[in-house]
């Protein structure tokens, strides 16, 4: 999927059942208003705030362990 547009991606996502992960918070805020607004379901987009890779896994594995899929369906969450 490298060079494919944002909203490919996540759409991409949706058709797997998969949340999708990301650094790219602007675009991806807007595409889940976007979906919102127009009654469209995703699985959850995940903002990783931070670039260390440890960090942003352990962070995944916080929210794995806390949260359910239907918690993170249609949920713009930041780690």
């Amino acid at each position: 999927m490298l060079g494919r547009s944002d909203p490919d991606q996540l759409q991409q996502a949706v058709k797997s059942g998969r949340a999708i992960v990301t650094h790219n918070r602007v675009d991806f805020e807007e595409i889940h208003i976007e979906y919102i607004a127009r009654g469209i379901t995703h699985f959850g987009i995940i903002v990783a705030q931070r670039r260390d890779v440890y960090e942003i896994a352990r962070r995944l594995g916080l929210l794995l362990d806390t949260l359910t899929a239907d918690e993170v369906t249609n949920q713009l969450l930041y780690i």
